[in-house]
């Protein structure tokens, strides 16, 4: 078997995408350890996605501490430990709180991230998947996650829309 060469790699795109899968895929490849986001464990999605405007401070930091606290161990990684491969990118957390906050509310969220993100390093590859909206809503369906019942193809149109300016822009590390 062939070995990854990259130490800590990410799959990133929109709600029902496939990151899990293809992270999933990937770590069994390559012997690596997984981080995997854990929507379930956010007390505040499925109200989110009922409520937008009174939850979406709530459920913006909660994923921001899950996401630090799930890579806050990737800064002692040395040359002789496995690969990491995540299914999420912590750079773009922010795009999720654009999306969603008001205007002080995101103020909020950017004076926490800000002060969060000098911790958690970049990664050394970034696997970008894309996807039409009528694909992603029929994945989300197919799965049937509770907390995702309220997801709307407006907001999938608009969430594709930010991943796509998000990585046109990107360049904290080689997208693929």
């Amino acid at each position: 078997m062939q070995t990854i060469k990259r130490r800590y790699i990410v799959v990133e795109g929109p709600i029902g995408a496939g990151k899990t899968s293809l992270a999933r895929l990937l770590g069994e490849h390559a012997g690596a350890d997984l981080l995997l986001e854990q929507p379930e464990a956010n007390p505040f999605l499925a109200n989110f996605y009922q409520e937008p405007g009174r939850w979406a401070l709530a459920t913006q930091l909660f994923f921001l501490f899950q996401r630090v606290n799930q890579l806050a161990g990737l800064q002692q990684l040395d040359l002789f430990e496995r690969p990491t491969v995540a299914d999420f990118l912590f750079d773009k957390d922010p795009l999720f709180a654009r999306l969603n906050l008001g205007d002080d509310e995101l103020t909020l969220y950017r004076r926490v991230y800000e002060h969060l993100a000098p911790q958690i390093p970049a990664p050394d590859l970034v696997i970008y998947l894309q996807a039409p909206v009528s694909t992603l809503m029929a994945r989300i369906r197919r799965r049937a996650a509770l907390y995702e019942r309220g997801i709307g193809e407006s907001y999938l149109m608009r969430l594709n829309d930010a991943y796509g300016r998000f990585f046109h822009a990107y360049d904290a590390a080689p997208v693929l």
